[in-house]
């Protein structure tokens, strides 16, 4: 299914309802979208990306600034519309973030199921040294390099 000629854009301004809808679905909760909230209050995210859909956004992503190390930035919430989960959207859209990662000399940190992360481009096992308020086994990172950093973690305050 094609979904839009350029697949994944820059959010516009007064699509936050549309996007806090999407989130509530995808999740079925109020949490992430809370924390996007949280996010943008706080002016902690760095980008956030769409995909169009047939009736309406299918897929949305956000970037924020990490407090620490510097510099690096935190992917969360990625999320998928029900109707349209299950067709590769979410790895397509995770997969073009890990490439502008490496393009881009950005360092991107990732907190979930390693097995999908990692089919994006993402690697559990550069993030080994890590440390963080969360588990390390389910932080991946992209970006350039081969190295496994030795860092602490340090999210934006909207995580809690």
């Amino acid at each position: 299914m094609v979904l839009s000629h350029d697949f994944m854009r820059e959010m516009h301004p007064g699509e936050e309802p549309k996007v806090e809808r999407l989130l509530q679905k995808a999740f079925r909760s109020n949490d992430e979208a809370r924390l996007v909230k949280a996010l943008r209050k706080s002016g902690a995210i760095a980008g956030e990306m769409v995909v169009n859909g047939p009736e309406g956004i299918a897929g949305y992503l956000a970037l924020s600034e990490m407090a620490g190390p510097k510099g690096w930035l935190c992917l969360a919430p990625v999320a998928v519309h029900p109707d349209h989960q299950g067709q590769g959207i979410g790895r397509r859209m995770c997969g073009m973030i890990t490439e502008w990662a490496r393009l881009a000399g950005r360092t991107v940190v990732v907190l979930g199921e390693v097995e999908f992360y990692e089919r994006c481009g993402f690697s559990a096992a550069r993030a080994a040294r890590l440390s963080g308020p969360y588990p390390i086994d389910h932080t991946l990172l992209a970006g350039p390099g081969t190295d496994a950093p030795e860092e602490t973690l340090v999210y934006p305050a909207a995580f809690g």
